[in-house]
């Protein structure tokens, strides 16, 4: 996650030697008073008397090559402007994880269902870029890296980011996740792809901190971005961000979940049309008012500072409903449809989010504030992290300092958001 690019005061100075889960079971062993196995139990050193523990480190340093695959479809109308599709891949001998393959899978799917359509000489309005990254497995470094040496490009360019990061990991639960700015967009693909529409799940599209390639472009870009996976319920309901660090003790191959492939062909069908929506739409199709409304939902509690953030966000929500109201968006008559007006309205359009990128995050929770830590926490994660703190330590300042992040974040995005009324005003009076 370019950690070793910067200076982190939150990372150990001391080694850090991992072990393997046999090893662990020896030393460390579970409470035997543990009655109820579905809850996360800290481990416990045993008892009796003191261990001394003896390695015989052996580890050698080697380099890697690690390399991306990337392919694009240049955009007929915005070449300039890029739809990331992102899925990763493994070169690295004895790793056998399911997830790449099933990334692979449903990426060269979407591939092989664009390309007649492209020999008949079809064409997005904006360029899709298809990316497989690699060094997944070692945080991140691929997409870290190619995003790193572009980043003055794709600040300006990049549309969104759609991933494809482990789309089956399981098979009871349809786990959508979107940027607010993109819940509608995820939410009626959801609507439209459902056959049988009586038998339609309620949307449960949200905005969580997902695993993967798209944490680049959601921390450092503030990009938009969304997902669609299977996944076990259980597993749906864990902080995903940490399971990346925790190895099952048996994983199910990707044939025992999907053996139809059925599954991955859904996450297909829902990824194309959120792509295809994107790319082609002559008007980006995000939702500022929904921004606002996320930023509402976050600020609960009692806390003292809460209420002005909620004087401020419901100023945002004002402004919001004016951006998305149908005087600001260009005519449905394609004759006029001023490209102009188009162009300025999709650019703001594509930098609703970046106002809540914060400069620095507590350790686990990403730098845009949009995202919550799991589907069971509903305020800001950098305001609970806050009073966790406070509650340990009896201190007012991380409090105090989260507030003032966030109130920051609230009112840039409302400069940004009122910038982008005044120059449709200025625009419409020019015109008359």
């Amino acid at each position: 996650d370019g950690s070793y690019r910067q200076n982190r005061p939150n990372l150990t100075t001391l080694l850090v030697q991992p072990i393997s889960a046999v090893l662990a079971r020896k030393l460390v062993s579970l409470p035997e008073d543990t009655a109820q196995k579905d809850r996360c139990t800290p481990l416990q050193v045993p008892a009796a008397g003191k261990t001394t523990i003896s390695l015989n480190i052996q580890s050698v340093t080697t380099y890697r090559t690690i390399s991306n695959v990337i392919g694009y479809l240049k955009g007929a109308v915005f070449p300039d402007r890029y739809v990331i599709i992102g899925s990763h891949h493994s070169s690295l001998k004895g790793y056998g994880g399911q997830g790449w393959a099933s990334s692979t899978a449903v990426i060269t799917a979407l591939l092989q269902a664009l390309m007649p359509k492209v020999r008949r000489g079809w064409r997005p309005d904006r360029t899709l870029l298809f990316c497989s990254w690699g060094g997944t497995a070692l945080g991140n470094v691929g997409s870290y890296e190619w995003a790193e040496d572009l980043r003055s490009v794709l600040q300006r360019n990049a549309v969104a980011y759609v991933s494809l990061h482990n789309p089956v990991t399981g098979n009871s639960t349809l786990h959508p996740i979107a940027s607010p700015s993109l819940q509608q967009l995820a939410a009626e693909s959801q609507s439209f792809n459902c056959v049988e529409k009586a038998r339609c799940p309620v949307s449960n599209v949200s905005s969580v901190q997902i695993q993967g390639d798209s944490d680049y472009f959601i921390n450092h870009l503030g990009v938009p971005a969304t997902q669609f996976s299977y996944e076990d319920i259980k597993a749906s309901e864990n902080s995903s961000f940490l399971s990346e660090a925790l190895y099952p003790v048996h994983a199910t191959k990707t044939e025992e979940l999907d053996p139809s492939f059925s599954l991955h062909e859904t996450i297909a069908k829902l990824t194309g049309q959120v792509i295809l929506q994107i790319a082609s739409d002559p008007v980006l199709p995000f939702n500022a008012l929904d921004i606002a409304l996320e930023v509402q939902n976050s600020l609960k509690g009692e806390e003292a500072g809460v209420a002005q953030l909620l004087a401020v966000a419901a100023r945002l929500r004002d402004t919001a409903e004016l951006l998305q109201s149908d005087e600001m968006r260009p005519a449905n008559d394609p004759e006029e449809r001023a490209p102009v007006r188009v162009r300025m309205l999709n650019d703001v359009l594509q930098g609703l989010e970046k106002s809540f990128l914060l400069h620095r995050a507590p350790p686990g929770l990403y730098r845009n504030i949009l995202y919550r830590l799991d589907d069971r926490t509903s305020q800001f994660s950098v305001l609970l992290e806050a009073l966790e703190h406070y509650k340990l330590h009896q201190s007012n300042e991380t409090v105090q300092a989260a507030l003032s992040e966030v109130l920051n974040s609230i009112n840039s995005a409302q400069v940004y958001f009122k910038a982008g009324l005044d120059v449709f005003e200025t625009t419409l009076a020019g015109k008359k």
